[in-house]
């Protein structure tokens, strides 16, 4: 196996396609990346177990909050979370597994120190602590339209199974859904009314003979796997972090330190994540409250 590249002071460090850490359902793909720049940390096994949760853009709140909700109900039951950081559904779907305390992969069509759109910065950061930054483009590479048919196949192609929870008819979902097809992987699909023109590509999917999806149930049966292991009302006590908080009751780092006993930098970067998540809201003075 060959030898990747030096991390550099950003933590990227670029990994060519004979590495023993390059994922190994990605390079089964008819045309994988030659290499990858990534930051964080790779699985070279993980496809096994990664599901691709991806979907419009312009999201309805309702599409969103599923799609969030799937995520962290998947990632709970030990799925890997596969999505391209954009807006919409890509941002709910990682935001999701970071709130399980879960694993997430973000496949760029950028390069990684060029995050799109600016405003996932901070979710970049925190899904690099979690789980991995990816994209077959060196650092300073800007995104551009060309990019993301590129980038759809390496989600396809990293993941066993694709979700596609909202999708209009020209949405870059569909392709990732059918570059997932044709690399004989499975598609599934979120159903919605016939009236929203966001979801005419989902109920095209159902209609061509994806499977439906009701809830992470479903996922977990497609794949053959056992019934969540917790409810989704008892994710969120299953994180010793926010098993710290009672509800209205701020606490300070130092506090929740010693009642988790985990390292402070882990604490901070998990601290942020369920900032990010919507699950802890930060106040002067360095506390933090439920929300």
């Amino acid at each position: 196996m060959e030898r990747d590249g030096p991390r550099g002071a950003d933590g990227i460090r670029v990994v060519a396609i004979g590495h023993a850490d390059y994922p190994a359902w990605l390079r089964r793909i008819h045309e994988p990346p030659a290499r990858l720049w990534v930051r964080g940390r790779l699985v070279a096994d993980e496809g096994e177990r990664s599901v691709a949760i991806v979907g419009a853009r312009a999201a309805t709140p309702l599409g969103a909050a599923f799609a969030r909700t799937l995520a962290r109900d998947l990632a709970a039951a030990g799925l890997t979370i596969v999505s391209g950081l954009a807006r919409g559904i890509d941002t709910a779907a990682h935001a999701g597994a970071l709130a399980a305390g879960g694993r997430t992969v973000a496949v760029l069509g950028s390069g990684i120190d060029a995050v799109y759109p600016r405003e996932n910065a901070r979710l970049a950061d925190a899904i690099a602590d979690a789980g991995v930054l990816a994209s077959e483009y060196p650092p300073g590479t800007s995104p551009q339209p060309f990019h993301f048919p590129r980038r759809n196949a390496t989600i396809a192609g990293w993941s066993r199974l694709v979700v596609v929870v909202e999708a209009g008819v020209k949405s870059g979902a569909l392709i990732t859904a059918r570059l997932a097809l044709d690399e004989g992987r499975d598609v599934m699909a979120v159903p919605g009314h016939p009236s929203q023109p966001c979801c005419a590509g989902t109920n095209a999917l159902l209609r061509d003979g994806a499977a439906l999806v009701r809830d992470a149930g479903d996922v977990l049966a497609e794949l053959g796997l056992s019934p969540l292991l917790l409810p989704p009302s008892e994710v969120a006590e299953a994180d010793p972090v926010l098993a710290c908080f009672r509800r209205g009751v701020p606490r300070g780092v130092d506090e929740i330190a010693g009642r988790v006993g985990c390292p402070l930098p882990a604490l901070l970067a998990r601290l942020s994540q369920l900032e990010l998540t919507g699950a802890l809201r930060r106040l002067p003075g360095g506390l933090f409250v439920r929300s």
